[in-house]
């Protein structure tokens, strides 16, 4: 494992118990960065939305299809994100489609805890989060799961409407002891915490390509003029053939 990321797991008391990672690590890898990610952790409950998109701004095709807008370079990057995390949130939506693991795979470090925002029960019981125990799992939703397997737990994060209440999910993950969160997707989850004012720092990894018609990185209410968009300060990174762009909301 690369010296510097044993550092930086060890900053945030990650480094203990680490699975190695199939693939090598890179040398263009923006340290500094995670660094200074690990150290805001541990100041303050720190909420990190992570997007991979292409030039033109969309994270898909029409019809969902992703893999893979990013480079391997973002999917690196993407996976140290998770080890920092102490838990990583995505939609029913992301779930469904991209059937992800949420895992540290890429990478060395700990799995994060796995939030599934699903009031719906749109993501069916054989895909990874549900059936594989690579990590608890926390299946928000009002409904009454029955049978879940034993790394699955159901939480209540909804409001009287049937929709996703952000900041009271937030509020009973850090009951838990869960302080560092990652957004991973979709673009309609991450819009909606960025509409409440919950997310801290913003990671958008825009690939050299143009999908055309697709489905956007970001939904947020409309404005009259520039002069209500959100500017912030921002650097950016290369990944690869990727550019980072780190976004420090608050």
């Amino acid at each position: 494992m690369n010296d510097e990321w044993s550092s930086i797991l060890a900053l945030l008391g990650k480094g203990n118990g680490m699975v190695v990672a199939d693939t090598p690590e890179s040398g263009d890898v923006p340290w500094r960065l995670y660094r200074e990610l690990a150290r805001d952790c541990m100041k303050q409950p720190l909420v990190i939305a992570q997007i991979g998109q292409s030039l033109d701004g969309r994270i898909a095709t029409a019809n969902g299809h992703s893999h893979y807008v990013n480079g391997p370079e973002s999917l690196d990057h993407l996976h140290r994100l998770r080890a920092i995390a102490d838990a990583v949130i995505v939609g029913a939506s992301t779930a469904a489609l991209d059937n992800p693991r949420l895992t540290t795979r890429r990478v060395p470090g700990p799995n994060p805890v796995r939030v599934v925002i699903d009031p719906n029960g749109r993501v069916p019981r054989e895909h990874a989060l549900l059936s594989e125990p690579d990590a608890e799992t926390l299946l928000v939703t009002e409904r009454d799961e029955e049978g879940l397997p034993p790394h699955c737990t159901r939480l209540a994060g909804t409001n009287q409407t049937g929709q996703i209440a952000p900041e009271a999910l937030l509020d009973q993950l850090r009951a838990r002891s869960l302080d560092t969160i990652l957004i991973e997707g979709g673009g309609q989850t991450i819009s909606r915490f960025m509409t409440a004012g919950l997310i801290d720092r913003l990671h958008i990894a825009v690939a050299p390509m143009l999908i055309g018609s697709g489905r956007p990185g970001l939904v947020l209410p409309e404005i009259g003029t520039l002069a209500e968009a959100r500017r912030f300060e921002a650097r950016t990174f290369a990944l690869g053939q990727d550019t980072l762009f780190d976004c420090r909301l608050s």
